[in-house]
């Protein structure tokens, strides 16, 4: 494959520069300043509770998979009383609050989903739907028992540390008050939806809602596939063409009697080739510790390892494979830092080309296949690996409405405007993600506070600072369940929350054993950890030269906060590797038990 890589850079640049917005992430709201008057939960309604003033041993706030490996590391180590904290009304986090057709996993089920080993569930597809997703998150609050002291449809308000009965002071806005011994922070950057700002917003008179709030009372269908059946004789748009509506877009495509997908920018869609997973060739593979080797062999893959095999095998390992393969032929005195750039970026632009080729190959219309082409490296936003998407545009009743980048001009009560063009609808679906950009406490809706009243948001005011992405110093008993700060791990986040809970749990499990009252990290230890971070290479996803997106800050400067959002500088599978010695050796180095 020839590739003139100086026009295709210039290329990229240009599709770049004209998605460019000076307002960069004020460029959206939150979607219940919008629809203010819209039940938060459509999922299941809200039931009345007195509010709770107890103490626990351990509150974690967010009933995600960050909460429910945490909670079930903590039953492993003997600590059973243990309240999850969720605004939605059950578990699962992003998979309960996300029930569109066609919501599935990107990374394949065997090292997505967590704790099948210890839940003895067997993934029924390589990439697995949502349904068996929050089946699993269900599964695994039954299987410890962390449904018991749960509250669910509650909020949290405030967290304080109250110095005097070493204690957590939780508020949330059902009036409860009550205390933990020690408190878990994995609250996600997935769990508040945003709209873009567009004129006229308000003014649709049509049916309208966002993706994470899926009407089916008035599409017909429901969250395990049936068919979208009330949507026959409706014209429908959905705004966004990023991951979730290469999710949906077919099943909307299949009911609609017109489908308008309406796009800024395209994503690059790969093949994903999912299928069932054998149930033989599964028996001989689930053999005792094999969800840890399959999460390792991932990430040895995909994240820069040493992985002689590649059990996995999807779009996410191709271009590591790639990149070994070109570097695998530089004698050793030729490893150096720039040839390992080169060989990221020939292997990037071949695979992107393929990418972009697959369009010309599937789509039928040469100008809808144009404007679905991706011109940006594949990392600059998240990868999309979809069999039916593509397809989905064969169709006679669908149309693309590629906006050149410029994004919808107004909503109108009849529907909305592209390039001086009203587009009538019956129904928009805002398929516009979620804030991510934002400050800790501003996604959270708290503001931790912690020894001597200092609050979170002042001691980051420049950035996260923290030792592992987990202990903040000043934050005695507290415990951040996220990626930044540690393996840093995008493509599989899940393996973050995991190896972070099972850090968690032991430290817990010593405090208790050696009767102590706080754990903190020093101030010392945590200076050391993010100097070394800082030492860190630049990141392979997003950079100032993408295409505006969230990887990247919509393409404006990075915030101090950003700048920080880094990981291990060896990579994730060493960042794993290193934390599971920090961790058993017992000696917990840079904390201090008082």
């Amino acid at each position: 494959m020839t590739i003139d890589r100086d026009t295709l850079l210039a290329r990229y640049a240009a599709e770049r520069d004209k998605r460019l917005r000076p307002e960069g992430t004020a460029q959206y709201i939150r979607l219940d300043a919008q629809f203010a008057d819209r039940p938060v939960d459509v999922q299941a309604p809200v039931a009345d509770r007195a509010p709770v003033t107890d103490d626990v041993t351990f509150a974690f706030v967010g009933g995600g998979f960050a909460g429910l490996v945490t909670g079930a590391r903590l039953a492993e180590a003997g600590v059973t009383d243990v309240r999850i904290v969720e605004k939605g009304g059950d578990v699962g986090g992003t998979w309960y609050w996300n029930r569109y057709p066609g919501a599935q996993c990107d990374t394949a089920s065997m090292v997505y989903m967590p704790l099948l080993e210890e839940t003895q569930h067997r993934p029924t597809e390589k990439y697995a739907h949502g349904p068996e997703i929050l089946a699993q998150c269900r599964r695994i609050a039954e299987r410890y028992g962390l449904y018991d002291k749960a509250l669910f449809h509650t909020e949290v308000t405030g967290v304080t540390w109250d110095e005097a009965r070493a204690r957590w002071v939780i508020e949330t806005n059902r009036n409860d008050r009550f205390t933990a011994r020690f408190i878990g922070l994995g609250t996600g950057p997935l769990h508040v939806p945003k709209l873009p700002r567009i004129p006229g917003i308000a003014d649709f008179r049509g049916h309208s809602f966002h993706t994470s709030r899926w009407d089916y009372a008035y599409t017909g269908g429901d969250p395990d596939g049936a068919p979208l059946d009330r949507l026959a004789d409706k014209r429908v748009a959905i705004i966004g063409t990023g991951a979730t509506a290469v999710q949906a877009v077919p099943h909307l495509a299949a009911a609609a009697q017109q489908l308008y997908v309406v796009q800024r920018t395209p994503s690059s869609v790969d093949v994903r080739d999912n299928g069932p997973i054998d149930p033989d060739w599964f028996s001989e593979v689930a053999v005792p510790g094999w969800q840890a080797r399959w999460l390792e062999n991932f990430t040895d893959n995909q994240a820069g390892g040493n992985a002689r095999e590649d059990w996995v095998k999807d779009g996410w390992t191709d271009l590591s494979r790639r990149i070994r393969a070109r570097l695998a032929g530089l004698p050793r005195e030729a490893m150096t830092r720039e040839a390992m750039l080169a060989a990221y970026e020939e292997s990037d632009f071949e695979k992107m080309e393929e990418i972009r080729a697959r369009v010309d190959a599937v789509v039928a219309d040469a100008g809808t296949a144009e404007g679905l082409k991706a011109w940006y490296r594949q990392l600059c936003k998240r990868p999309c690996f979809h069999d039916d998407y593509l397809a989905a545009f064969n169709r006679p009743g669908v149309q693309l409405v590629d906006t050149g980048g410029k994004g919808v001009e107004r909503i109108t009560e009849r529907g909305f405007v592209v390039a001086g063009r009203e587009y009538a609808v019956d129904c928009i679906v805002w398929a516009s993600g979620f804030e991510v950009g934002s400050e800790h406490h501003e996604r959270a809706g708290f503001d931790p506070v912690g020894r001597d009243g200092v609050r979170l948001s002042d001691v980051w005011a420049e950035g996260m600072r923290s030792l592992h992405g987990i202990h903040v110093h000043g934050f005695p008993n507290a415990f951040f369940v996220q990626p930044a700060q540690g393996a840093n791990l995008i493509s599989n986040v899940p393996h973050n929350l995991t190896e972070s809970a099972s850090t968690i749990a032991p430290i817990v499990r010593a405090a208790l054993d050696r009767g102590a009252r706080e754990v903190d990290v020093t101030a010392e230890a945590q200076e050391r950890w993010v100097k070394l971070l800082l030492d860190a290479p630049p990141r392979l996803i997003g950079g100032p030269d993408c295409t505006p997106g969230y990887y990247n800050n919509e393409g404006q400067d990075p915030t101090p906060a950003m700048r920080l959002a880094v990981g291990y500088p060896a990579g994730p599978s060493a960042y794993f590797r290193y934390l599971a010695k920090w961790r058993d050796d017992a000696a917990f180095a840079g904390l201090e038990f008082r």
